[in-house]
């Protein structure tokens, strides 16, 4: 069985599932791949996918804590932006050129960061 292109999977720690939900999908275009529960009522660890690039969203709070940085790298920062924007996501960092790529930044509802990233000649 040939491994998958991405091999790492990021967890970011969120507190109200509802929001997080709402903001990865409505706002982000990732999808639900899967949820877990150990019990009804219990705290979620669920994992979230767009284009090939996953990552865990987890209630739990032994898990990790709010506040991390998750890098994507993508085709078209440009266009994300763009899309993110209609969509009503508040970008933290427009579009910009840095260290060999052109990327941006949003801030979820818990103060995870999400850098997009573009490697690129515009990047200079």
């Amino acid at each position: 069985m040939p491994l998958p292109e991405q091999r790492v999977v990021p967890a970011l720690r969120i507190t109200d599932y509802e929001r997080s939900k709402a903001f990865y999908v409505e706002m982000l275009g990732f999808t639900v791949d899967w949820e877990h529960r150990f019990e009804v009522n219990f705290p979620v660890f669920m994992s979230v996918v767009r284009d090939g690039m996953q990552v865990y969203l987890t209630q739990h709070s032994g898990d990790c804590q709010v506040g991390g940085l998750v890098h994507f790298v993508i085709r078209d920062v440009d266009a994300w932006h763009k899309e993110f924007r209609d969509r009503g996501a508040r970008v933290t960092e427009a579009p910009n050129n840095d260290l060999g790529f052109r990327n941006m930044t949003i801030t979820d509802p818990d103060g995870n960061q999400l850098r997009f990233m573009e490697p690129s000649s515009k990047g200079t």
